[in-house]
């Protein structure tokens, strides 16, 4: 928990500080003098001085923050009560009003440019995706009070494997999850193979109330192989091992996961269990625990499949990662438009708190894998959540950059700057917007984790 909450601020700081240096580039170039560039808030543990910028590092590694000339007149003029800001060379509002454009558009752009970059080196590098395998077990098959799905009217039964889409290729579940999150209520031609044939069928997913992602009412099918035993576990002291294939549960056949959980309904303290091991057949005899939301505890998990990227060339990896980053784009900003399509917005919203923990979370179960894996997953993330700040600063709210893109073309179309009275009511109705999303994402995320 520690551990992924200090990776998720050091991720979070990442994209923060990005966003920050592309207000300090645009500045620069722009002729308006940068009083502070710091990495970090708080206090200054290191510092230095350049020309007119004091550089920081400073003392809690929580993003950091581009301070430019100028920021103190607008205070200044709404004590005088003028009806104008003041201009001092090289400060913010003595810019024209395109050039305090170029300074606030600047900060989403190197959030976008950067999730570019970053995808375009992942795809040029090479990865791999955890998963388990295309094939599913029906939702329905185990439990008869959910009703009917998407894939029991689509015709779809268990041990089909998806293999296309609407025309992509499937590989693994994380490909069939992709797709179905967010296309609720389109129509979409799928091919599966089932005993050996390939069938085609149209799956329609249904919208899910809570979150509004797309569900069609299947479990991944996941072999019954023991990937990983936990030290002074139930599965360890029972003598259960690694590559443990389970073949029984007391009388009961078992052909995937699902069916080892069936098992376990009732909650019984003690399960006969029979594994093929190198060949031979094997009965345990395994003692069970569960968690307080009545999750059985059993002590390993199960094996999980390593799916490689395509190797691409740089030229190809770039147009990957052009490509994957405006898809980002378009699922966040339908993402955002599923808020107010009545789904319940407590579970759908994420507040700093989850968000840093999800960060860590990537990053600590990649690391768990290797090196490699563990930077790959977390930059991945960090470029999805660039793309997400990209388009969040720029929504036309007070006090984030897109409020204040606002006030600048309406100056730039009047030829008339607005009165510091107006600005700084302008900036308290959009701090208090914010604040007031502040709380409500933190007390959910706060729920969150008490139900979780």
């Amino acid at each position: 928990m520690i551990v992924n909450i200090i990776l998720g601020i050091i991720g979070l700081g990442i994209v923060i500080v990005i966003h920050e240096t592309g207000h300090f580039i645009a500045a620069k170039l722009f002729g308006v003098s940068v009083e502070v560039f710091s990495i970090g808030w708080g206090k200054s543990i290191f510092s230095w001085k350049r020309k007119d910028t004091e550089y920081r590092i400073s003392l809690l590694p929580i993003g950091g923050y581009c301070r430019m000339k100028g920021g103190d007149l607008l205070q200044k003029a709404i004590q005088e009560k003028s009806s104008t800001i003041p201009e001092e060379e090289g400060s913010f509002y003595s810019a024209s009003p395109l050039k305090r454009a170029g300074i606030s558009f600047s900060g989403s752009f190197f959030n976008l440019i950067s999730a570019i970059i970053i995808f375009s080196l992942i795809w040029w590098a090479g990865f791999s995706v955890q998963s388990y395998g295309n094939r599913v077990v029906l939702v329905s098959d185990y439990n008869i009070e959910s009703g009917i799905y998407p894939a029991d009217t689509a015709g779809l039964k268990t041990g089909d494997q998806i293999v296309e889409i609407e025309g992509r290729e499937i590989r693994n579940y994380n490909d069939i999850k992709e797709i179905i999150a967010t296309n609720a209520g389109n129509e979409l031609e799928t091919v599966i193979i089932r005993e050996g044939q390939t069938k085609q069928i149209t799956l329609v997913p249904q919208k899910d109330p809570d979150t509004g992602i797309g569900l069609i009412g299947v479990y991944a099918w996941i072999d019954p192989v023991i990937g990983a035993v936990a030290p002074d576990s139930p599965a360890a002291i029972a003598g259960l091992k690694t590559g443990d294939i389970i073949i029984k549960i007391n009388d009961a056949d078992i052909a995937h996961s699902i069916d080892v959980l069936s098992q376990l309904s009732d909650k019984p303290e003690k399960i006969s269990i029979t594994v093929e091991r190198n060949g031979g057949i094997y009965t345990k005899s395994l003692f069970l625990s569960y968690t307080e939301a009545g999750d059985p505890d059993l002590g390993f998990i199960f094996h999980i499949n390593k799916y490689p990227s395509d190797k691409k060339n740089l030229v190809q990896a770039f147009g990957q990662g052009f490509s994957e980053t405006f898809s980002t784009l378009r699922l966040t900003v339908k993402s955002i438009g599923m808020l107010f399509s009545g789904i319940n917005v407590r579970e759908a919203v994420s507040g700093p708190i989850r968000l840093t923990y999800y960060v860590g979370a990537v990053a600590s179960q990649g690391f768990e894998t290797g090196l490699k894996d563990g930077f790959v997953n977390m930059f991945r993330f960090l470029s999805l959540l660039s793309v997400f700040f990209f388009f969040m600063n720029l929504l036309p709210i007070p006090a984030l950059d897109g409020g204040h893109l606002v006030l600048q073309l309406i100056e730039g179309i009047t030829k008339k700057p607005p009165k510091p009275s107006i600005i700084y009511r302008y900036q308290v109705i959009g701090f208090t917007i914010l604040i007031g999303i502040l709380i409500f994402s933190t007390l959910n995320d706060v729920t969150f984790f008490l139900n979780n």
